[in-house]
């Protein structure tokens, strides 16, 4: 059995690229934190508003109040979307970077994975959540961060002009000085995707 996240999240590389990535994105960090904290009390405070609204309303509310309280949802609604929108953009620096780094430490996670079951004698390895039960023996996610700490000492963390995940590159501008929209990045789920074992 193996953790392939947890591999890849306890590597050498992993744990030192999150490191740099703190001190080389602290600008932006510091932004997205400082944004966040204000998006946050900006809705909060529309939210109040909305609640009290509805509590004055009461049970019964007459058309009229029917029709603000749906518009005034809505807008907050709007709003929410609006934040995230503008919190994935401020972040996007920080996640390319993270996606970068993991990206190269997947790129060795087929070999790392062969070189377990060749050293231990391995003819099947299996995600820890497909067993319904097994012995803490039988993990062998411990073999496979050595394996990617020799494989994969350290990574980058500063992508390179254009690249995207998945090594899918950006276009390029037709001509000089022609622009080209960024991709946006995926919002940042608190996990990373990342490569599967075998």
């Amino acid at each position: 059995m193996v953790n392939v996240e947890q591999a890849i999240g306890q590597s050498s590389a992993a744990q030192t690229a999150g490191q740099q990535l703190q001190v080389t994105y602290k600008t932006n960090i510091d932004q997205l934190n400082t944004r966040q904290a204000a998006l946050q009390a900006e809705l909060k405070q529309r939210q109040d508003a909305f609640q009290a609204a509805a509590t004055a309303a009461g049970q019964n509310p007459t058309p009229a109040q029917r029709t603000q309280l749906q518009t005034q949802y809505e807008e907050l609604q709007q709003r929410a979307q609006a934040a995230q929108a503008e919190l994935t953009q401020i972040g996007q620096p920080i996640q390319l970077a993270r996606e970068y780094a993991l990206e190269q430490i997947g790129a060795k996670l087929d070999q790392a994975m062969r070189s377990v079951m060749t050293k231990n004698k391995i003819d099947l390895l299996l995600k820890a959540g497909a067993a319904e039960a097994f012995v803490p023996g039988a993990d062998v996610t411990n073999l496979l961060v050595q394996e990617l700490n020799a494989l994969v000492p350290s990574v980058g963390i500063v992508p390179p002009q254009g690249w995207r995940p998945g090594g899918q590159q950006a276009q390029q501008p037709a001509a000089p000085g022609t622009a080209v929209a960024p991709t946006p990045a995926a919002p940042a789920t608190g996990n990373n995707r990342q490569p599967e074992g075998r």
